[in-house]
């Protein structure tokens, strides 16, 4: 019960938690989630990610392990979110923006434990952040603190949620994304990985794909920005 599973989408931040965690543990293993996401495309950048990893990184190449992939449909079936439904993407009655997804971490953290427990790992990564995110209740520190102590109340272990990315705003983590593995680490983040929520690959700019208007998008390029002024 000594190596991580890592919460890995194919987008910036998982990826940057990926290095984060190859970094820390002798071995490591990867899950993707498919729920009927509008911008799937996410889920056809991961395998040429890992492959990257695996051919480049080669430090870090025997400690990466399988990569596993779960079908959590019931996401699309209960619908109602820019992610999953054609709708455009605007600010809910709740104040939050239609992208939100309820339960969507919940749920991929208790699917991760599950298999996490029949792995024999202990540490569940994730890339959830706190300091410059669209306002989900499901990505803050004390959520997935609460979630934490109840996976090792249901499963009787002692699972560590790692969120490594929580107090970093997106600059920091193209930062962080360098540091620990160089140039070559940045150069895939910006080529390889996906975050657009309309899964637009077919614009390029200086911080990677994407539609440039969503918020996620806009997130991404506000960060880029701010690390390379800072360079």
């Amino acid at each position: 019960m000594n190596g991580a599973l890592v919460l890995f989408s194919g987008g910036q931040d998982s990826t940057t938690c990926l290095a984060w965690a190859l970094e820390r543990f002798e071995r490591v293993e990867t899950v993707g989630f498919a729920y009927g996401q509008r911008h799937a495309v996410e889920l056809d950048v991961r395998p040429r990610i890992l492959g990257r990893f695996r051919r480049e990184m080669i430090h870090w190449t025997p400690r990466l392990g399988p990569d596993h992939m779960l079908d959590l449909g019931v996401l699309k079936q209960i619908g109602g979110t820019a992610l999953t439904d054609d709708q455009a993407i605007e600010m809910g009655a709740a104040g939050l923006p239609n992208t939100f997804v309820p339960g969507r971490n919940v749920l991929f953290f208790t699917a991760a434990a599950a298999l996490a427990y029949r792995r024999g790992l202990k540490h569940l990564v994730g890339g959830m952040c706190e300091t410059d995110y669209s306002g989900y209740p499901d990505c803050r520190d004390d959520t997935l603190k609460a979630l934490q102590a109840t996976l090792n109340l249901g499963m009787e272990t002692r699972f560590v949620v790692d969120t490594p990315l929580m107090w970093l705003d997106k600059a920091e983590t193209f930062a962080l994304a360098e540091r620990l593995g160089g140039p070559a680490l940045l150069d895939l983040v910006v080529e390889e990985t996906h975050t657009c929520y309309q899964g637009d690959r077919a614009q390029r700019h200086e911080w990677g794909y994407g539609c440039a208007a969503c918020p996620a998008c806009d997130l991404r390029a506000r960060g880029w920005a701010k690390f390379t002024a800072a360079r």
